[in-house]
């Protein structure tokens, strides 16, 4: 069993839903970046998804796509993002690595699986990958026992819903919205319903990204799903801050806000 399943059946178990944290490797730089990572995880964060960061990240809205392009511009390697990923394991916690497939093609699929796992990682989140182009990434995750988790959409039709989820190992990644990520005043009215058409295939848990911020959203999501994936509003809180080590209080402080939000009233 993976450190993701790991994660999702503790957070099952305790009456709860997964909270899915993401920040950029590399921003606003490698440390703190890992230090932001750790606090994720001392504060209640369960996974722990970190970005990858991409010359052209098409899903990102203007929050993560400016972190995005500040790391690489301060020359983020895919090192960083492996050193980011064992920090995460080695503080006990799932991590999953973010990225657009070009990256990971350019590495080498088995190569990049072989040094994932070799930081601890538990797997690849690839928003872009489709099931008819998976195939190098479905035999090197399954050579080096990786999670693999893919997105179904508002407007995936029943049959891709099911392509997809078969595919998937760990979780399915539910997409709340049609459109790029970011903080929403409200929970797209679609969240709900991609949780159901996902369960209809698979057994496998649903965890809803894309809009939710606050600790009201995450807890509006888990009354029907079994995760919470979060994202602009961390990076946000890196972006704003005046240093390094506010910018480690505020993530801290946002994850324990999100964790209390993610529990079940009993």
């Amino acid at each position: 069993m993976s450190t993701v399943s790991t994660a999702f059946e503790k957070a099952h178990a305790e009456d709860r839903a997964a909270l899915v944290g993401y920040l950029p490797a590399g921003f606003p730089d490698k440390q703190t970046a890992i230090k932001a990572a750790l606090a994720m995880v001392e504060a209640g964060a369960d996974v722990i998804e970190v970005g990858l960061p991409y010359s052209d990240p098409l899903m990102d809205g203007p929050v993560i796509a400016d972190a995005v392009y500040r790391a690489l511009a301060g020359g983020v390697k895919i090192k960083d993002v492996f050193d980011t990923v064992a920090a995460v394991a080695d503080a006990g916690a799932a991590a999953l690595v973010m990225t657009y497939w070009n990256p990971v093609d350019k590495y080498g699929a088995d190569a990049f699986a072989r040094d994932l796992a070799s930081a601890g990682g538990a797997g690849l989140i690839t928003p872009d990958l489709t099931p008819e182009e998976a195939g190098p990434w479905l035999a090197a995750s399954d050579r080096h026992h990786l999670d693999r988790v893919f997105l179904v959409a508002p407007s995936s039709p029943p049959a891709r819903v099911e392509a997809i989820t078969k595919l998937c190992r760990g979780f399915v990644y539910a997409v709340s919205l049609m459109g790029i990520t970011g903080a929403r005043d409200a929970v797209s009215g679609d969240a709900a319903g991609v949780v159901a058409r996902i369960r209809e295939h698979t057994t496998l848990p649903a965890a809803v990204g894309l809009g939710v911020s606050t600790a009201a959203q995450a807890r509006e999501v888990a009354g029907f799903a079994d995760g919470v994936i979060v994202g602009s509003a961390f990076v946000r809180r890196l972006a704003q801050a005046p240093g390094p080590d506010e910018a480690v209080t505020a993530v801290r402080a946002l994850t324990a806000d999100l964790a209390e939000g993610v529990r079940r009233p009993r």
